[in-house]
């Protein structure tokens, strides 16, 4: 092996990382997929000194990189990283903590206590509510989804974990009409089915509609998992989630799940808030980190009102593990894994409460000013209200997804694609710390000059 001091390595690091994070606000956007990374696909047979291992993945890597943390990269609801995030995240990598148990990192353990409860104090969910910190929004929906599964199956006297689901009384679950994927997968990872899921009706905006899950459950026997949204990916729009908890009710057989990966943070800022009016209802939600909150890649957070659910369906035990309910792996599928919770802690000590505020609403100010400027272009249709981050939007003439591949290999912004009311629609999200509205004038501009 080649050792290098590790303050050489470091700092060379650092100016990696600088001269890239430099490079945002002017370079490309997107990159060519077509174009691919040419990397040297021989195993050496003799290492390198650390700093020109870095230097070289660096120039490697540089052409197939894409600017998502930049501010005008507006695809995917992806967030940048705010600076605190940034320099939390790569504390976590130094200190190099396993936040399995409690006695491997006492002081990971506590951070994850106390951040959990401030986001559900932000969220305005229950405070005794439990959360465990995961990659993404997919395995926060796995998480929330399983512990429903254990809690409606124990209800029915069955024992999911030790009896699996063969000859169970499986849940009937109901998905609004326009479901996020990772929901879909989920009921697949869990044995459930997609393809089982009941559709309820949405309305225009994608917004699950409550008279017709009422119908749907009045003729349903049994176990029901109810999954709403607050955000749909297309348009932004939250289900109707008071209305939808007065539908569900607190049987004991029925579940209420919110995948809100980016639309539960409307709830942190006083003038969206009414957007996802009662969210606080239901059993579980999902959060996404890097989205909104814009910390790095990745943490998501699965949250569960009742933590004895989150326990029973997540725990683990072994002679050889000192763990109990307590631990934070007893609410998360990983055994090892990283201290993810630290960007989000630094950050929301970093903003408090009123910086998170302005952050979503300088957002969602910044989606109107783009969805504004692309109305008053005649050749631009505006498909959705904007009310949070979202805007979706379609050519009059031409093919939306013709558009998109223009604007990424123009290079200014980087838009996605969708498929809304059966034609292809374009998307762009603005989810970044870092966004102004000359990003917004600049990308609008770039948009309409290609049409």
């Amino acid at each position: 092996m080649v050792e290098t001091p590790w303050d050489e390595t470091l700092d060379r690091a650092r100016r990696v990382a600088g001269e890239w994070l430099a490079s945002l606000p002017d370079r490309p956007v997107g990159r060519p997929v077509e174009d691919g990374v040419h990397l040297d696909e021989q195993l050496p047979t003799r290492g390198s000194p650390a700093p020109e291992v870095l230097d070289a993945l660096a120039a490697d890597l540089g052409p197939g990189l894409v600017a998502t943390p930049g501010p005008r990269y507006f695809g995917f609801v992806t967030g940048g990283s705010l600076p605190v995030a940034l320099g939390a995240d790569w504390m976590a990598a130094a200190v190099d903590q396993n936040v399995a148990a409690r006695v491997m990192s006492p002081a990971m353990a506590a951070v994850e206590e106390v951040t959990g409860r401030w986001v559900c104090d932000l969220l305005g969910l229950p405070p005794a509510s439990a959360v465990g910190f995961v990659t993404g929004a997919q395995m926060a929906n796995v998480v929330g989804l399983a512990a429903a599964r254990h809690t409606l199956l124990a209800a029915a006297g069955w024992d999911v974990g030790t009896d699996g689901l063969a000859g169970a009384p499986v849940p009937t679950v109901l998905v609004g009409e326009q479901v996020h994927s990772t929901i879909l997968r989920s009921l697949r990872l869990l044995g459930l089915g997609s393809g089982r899921a009941v559709r309820v009706a949405a309305d225009d905006q994608g917004r699950m509609r409550p008279d017709v899950l009422r119908d749907l459950l009045a003729a349903i026997d049994g176990p029901v998992l109810v999954c709403a949204q607050a955000g749909q990916v297309d348009t932004g729009a939250s289900d109707p989630l008071d209305a939808i908890a007065e539908v569900v009710g607190e049987r004991e057989q029925r579940w209420l799940h919110v995948d809100g990966a980016f639309g539960l943070w409307a709830a942190a800022t006083p003038a969206r808030r009414h957007l996802v009016a009662g969210a606080g209802l239901a059993d579980s939600w999902t959060v996404d980190a890097h989205k909104w909150l814009n910390v790095p890649y990745d943490c998501g957070m699965a949250i569960v009102r009742d933590p004895a659910a989150l326990t029973a369906a997540m725990g683990m035990s072994a002679a050889y593990l000192p763990m109990g309910s307590a631990d934070p792996s007893s609410r998360v599928p990983e055994s090892s894994r990283r201290a993810r919770v630290l960007p989000v802690h630094a950050a929301l000590r970093h903003l408090g409460r009123e910086g998170v505020a302005d952050l979503v609403e300088r957002c969602c100010a910044l989606a109107r000013q783009a969805a504004d400027e692309l109305a008053r272009h005649p050749g631009i249709e505006v498909l959705n209200d904007v009310v949070l981050n979202q805007v979706l939007f379609r050519p009059r003439a031409g093919d939306a997804r013709e558009l998109a591949a223009a604007v990424a290999r123009d290079g200014t912004c980087w838009v996605g694609t969708t498929v809304w009311q059966g034609r292809p629609a374009v998307r762009l999200s603005v989810s970044n710390w870092s966004t102004t509205p000359e990003d917004i004038r600049r990308s609008t501009a770039a948009i309409t000059r290609l049409l």
